[in-house]
């Protein structure tokens, strides 16, 4: 087999296993999102309950769920959702935004709580998920 033939092929596995990874955090993340189902929604139809539903949760504003009556510590916290911004607050959300109304005590595991990243990162404004 040529150089260029084997370095292809080694290319497509690594695409493909980094496609498999990714699908499989989702799916991690699916189920760690069973601890935030008592207060939050995502996917088609979600809506607001004890907490913001959480469709397009990637590149928007704190504060800014249509419907949802925020803590002023939340609206003026100044934070653009993204993993970065996810995974601190994630940790311990009261220490990210002191006077936040969430008291969910927060994910300290890294690996779990990127993998809820990966499954509400997932999901676009209207709720559908992301090709």
């Amino acid at each position: 087999m040529n150089k260029l033939t084997l370095s292809a092929l080694v290319v497509i596995a690594s695409a493909a296993t980094a496609s498999t990874a990714l699908a499989q955090d989702a799916a991690a993340g699916k189920t760690s999102f069973n601890k935030c189902l008592p207060c939050h929604s995502i996917g088609p139809g979600a809506k607001n309950k004890v907490g913001p539903e959480l469709n397009g949760l990637d590149g928007r504003k704190t504060g800014t769920a249509a419907g949802y009556t925020y803590s002023e510590a939340n609206k003026n916290s100044g934070i653009t959702w993204n993993k970065q911004e996810f995974l601190e607050y994630i940790k311990d959300p009261k220490k990210k935004i002191p006077g936040t109304k969430m008291t969910f005590a927060g994910i300290p595991h890294e690996k779990e709580a990127e993998n809820l990243w990966a499954y509400i990162s997932s999901f676009d404004k209207d709720g559908n998920q992301k090709k």
